[in-house]
């Protein structure tokens, strides 16, 4: 059964969906947490760890931390790599090569300002920074809440709604019921280039 992660956003209606399978994908979901509204993005071959990332206040980027299973089709990179992206897409605007499996991701201060856990301040030539500026030092993960016992993932929405998630369907509780929000368990791989719009340099 595939596993779902949520990040919300701080300052916005929206949140992001990191789906996990089948096998060895991962798939990307945007939703409008105010509507119910849902925009798929991403497919790719290789693991997102939901902790070591995070979405900027808005939800317009998404700084990611990417272990993929074979190499990446650039000469420089190899397996893994934290980079941001245009959400639900991972089309790297900048990247920072990675070299342990440990140490990726990080957080968003504001909508140009990140702090990584653990590359170098520099990215890569051929990913400049674009506007963002980088800070670097120990960054909080994202984690579960645990008030949903048997959930896969748990937390809240901007409206302090309890949302969780339970083999790859999307609740909401409302008092004690839990209402379904989406099911998402019967999708198959469909990577798909990312738009131009998600290329736009930060």
């Amino acid at each position: 059964m595939p596993k779902m992660f949520v990040i919300p956003a701080r300052d916005r209606h929206t949140a992001i969906i990191i789906r996990r399978g089948p096998r060895k994908w991962t798939h990307l979901i945007q939703w409008d947490t105010r509507d119910d509204v849902f925009s798929h993005g991403a497919w790719i071959k290789g693991r997102i760890d939901g902790q070591m990332c995070d979405l900027s206040p808005h939800g317009e980027f998404f700084l990611y931390y990417l272990f993929r299973h074979t190499p990446a089709d650039h000469p420089d990179l190899k397996h893994s790599w934290t980079a941001v992206s245009r959400t639900p897409w991972l089309y790297a605007l900048t990247l920072w090569p990675e070299f342990s499996t440990y140490r990726g991701g990080g957080r968003f201060f504001d909508r140009f300002t990140v702090k990584l856990g653990g590359c170098g301040p520099e990215p890569h030539p051929d990913f400049p920074l674009g506007r963002l500026k980088v800070k670097k030092g120990p960054t909080p993960i994202h984690e579960s809440s645990g008030e949903i016992p048997d959930s896969d993932w748990c937390g809240r929405d901007q409206s302090d709604r309890v949302i969780f998630t339970r083999a790859g369907k999307l609740f909401r509780l409302e008092g004690t019921a839990e209402k379904l929000v989406a099911n998402f368990t019967d999708l198959t791989p469909d990577p798909q280039e990312a738009p131009a719009w998600a290329k736009e340099p930060i």
